[in-house]
């Protein structure tokens, strides 16, 4: 079975799983969550992240998208994968925003690696976009 596991700061993975869940319907349950709270340390997020990794059972196949590359949260989250030799053969992005998680959570099942890995960085950065309001001209009421 393939898992994707949402990390970030605080509640924003939670919070994008819940928003996930009006779109994937039953689907959410192979999406798990977590975020390094404030006040935390890295030792708990870590041994909650183990938790969460037991709950998805040896063989499972990871996706793991995380708020930011390099920050605490996600780095922890490696060195367990590392750990627990489960690196390898996981995916890893960083960026995280709802069309990556949407679309990984569409994919993971049908795609392979490379192909989720190609649409998913595509579509996060194709959404990336400023809101412009665009003005009808007095010709096109005439229509």
């Amino acid at each position: 079975m393939s898992y994707l596991i949402l990390i970030s700061h605080g509640q924003f993975a939670e919070g994008l799983k819940d928003a996930l869940g009006m779109f994937i319907g039953d689907d959410i349950k192979t999406v798990k969550a977590i975020g390094l709270q404030s006040g935390e340390s890295t030792d708990q997020f870590q041994n909650r992240f183990k938790a969460l990794l037991s709950e998805v059972g040896k063989g499972a196949e990871l996706f793991v998208l995380g708020d930011i590359i390099g920050g605490s949260p996600l780095t922890t989250a490696i060195d367990v994968l590392n750990q627990e030799n489960l690196l390898e053969s996981a995916v890893v992005l960083g960026g995280m925003n709802f069309p990556m998680a949407l679309n990984t959570a569409i994919l993971k099942d049908n795609a392979t690696k490379e192909e989720l890995i190609t649409n998913v960085l595509r579509e996060g950065a194709t959404a990336l976009k400023q809101f412009e309001i665009t003005r009808e001209t007095e010709d096109d009421d005439e229509i």
